[in-house]
């Protein structure tokens, strides 16, 4: 695809840190942030059909990623879309590189697209694979037919929806799935391939005067689980919990015991454990069951996994959302009837 010179998208990078940017120091065996946004670029520049704006705005191990640098990050972001950036690129580490994807899918208003990457391997290793993935987000951040699609992940040549996209695999370059919506799209000779149109979007949640200080962990289900350690968070002051519950949303009848007691004083959000398929509503009655914990006034995740209901629920509740906005909020966003 040739674009003429005064037609040249603009796309800002914004580099956070991440395996990407790891490589050993003089007589060091161990890898650590060294490189900048613009070692990232390298000579990818010379051949791109687009100009770019970089920024090194962190250089963390995606493990230490917080909201603060988030929101940073998102703000910044907004602010290069303002001053006529087409698309943003955010590179960071893979660890939670799902989670970025997802908050910024919550928190982004513009129709401009924001595409995450990084690498499974870095620089130093035999067959590094951030300078392809960096390639492929460019281009997929330049391309038109990306706007409107909120928060991506482009990975391994492909590309993701952040609704979707896990981390899967904890060293293959084909890390990231998105089970069982598929990718997006795929790229091709230097093309982006999307295999559907872009559809309608929830509003992205405000973040003015938000507040995330406090603690929202997600508490997962297992064989003789009592409630005990759900109960002892809930003593702790959280604000509110995620259980990762077994199944289609279910616990033990001594946690759905806990459950009931806790609720008047922290939102819980029930998700699934199992990596794919939705939490139910209606199909068992036993103790503990997703008609039981309906019942006692929890929230159902529907399709987002556990680490997503937690972005969700802790974006909430930073903003003051109420019981009745979290319940709505989750239906919109994780429901897909």
């Amino acid at each position: 695809m040739s674009v003429s010179p005064e037609k040249r998208p603009l796309v800002a990078v914004a580099a956070l840190g991440g395996t990407i940017s790891m490589v050993p120091g003089d007589g060091e065996d161990h890898a650590v942030p060294r490189l900048t946004a613009a070692d990232l670029l390298g000579d990818l520049g010379e051949n791109l059909e687009m100009d770019v704006r970089a920024e090194t705005l962190a250089g963390i191990s995606s493990a230490s990623m917080d909201f603060a640098t988030l929101i940073r990050t998102r703000d910044w972001a907004a602010r290069a879309v303002d001053e006529g950036a087409e698309g943003v690129v955010v590179v960071q580490g893979t660890d939670t590189l799902e989670e970025t994807a997802y908050f910024f899918e919550l928190t982004w208003a513009s129709e401009a697209p924001i595409v995450i990457t990084g690498a499974m391997r870095n620089p130093s290793l035999p067959s590094p694979d951030g300078a392809g993935n960096l390639l492929a987000a460019l281009t997929v951040a330049a391309d038109p037919r990306s706007r409107g699609r909120g928060s991506l992940v482009a990975f391994n040549d492909d590309v993701h929806a952040a609704r979707w996209v896990r981390k899967t695999h904890s060293s293959h370059v084909e890390a990231f799935s998105s089970n069982p919506a598929g990718p997006l799209a795929l790229l091709s000779e230097g093309l982006v391939h999307y295999f559907h149109p872009a559809a309608a979007r929830p509003a992205a949640l405000p973040l003015a005067n938000a507040d995330f200080s406090g603690l929202v962990p997600i508490v997962e289900s297992g064989v003789e689980d009592t409630g005990e350690l759900l109960e002892t968070l809930v003593k702790a002051g959280v604000k509110g919990v995620v259980l990762a519950a077994n199944g289609a949303g279910h616990v033990s009848a001594g946690s759905a015991e806990v459950i009931e007691r806790v609720l008047p004083e922290v939102p819980i959000v029930v998700a699934g454990r199992t990596g794919a398929g939705p939490t139910f509503r209606g199909t068992y009655g036993f103790r503990g069951s997703e008609s039981d914990l309906i019942a006692m006034g929890a929230t159902m995740a529907g399709w987002l996994d556990p680490r997503k209901s937690r972005l969700l629920l802790h974006t909430l509740l930073a903003t003051g959302a109420s019981r009745d906005r979290v319940e709505a909020e989750f239906r919109l966003r994780g429901d897909l009837a």
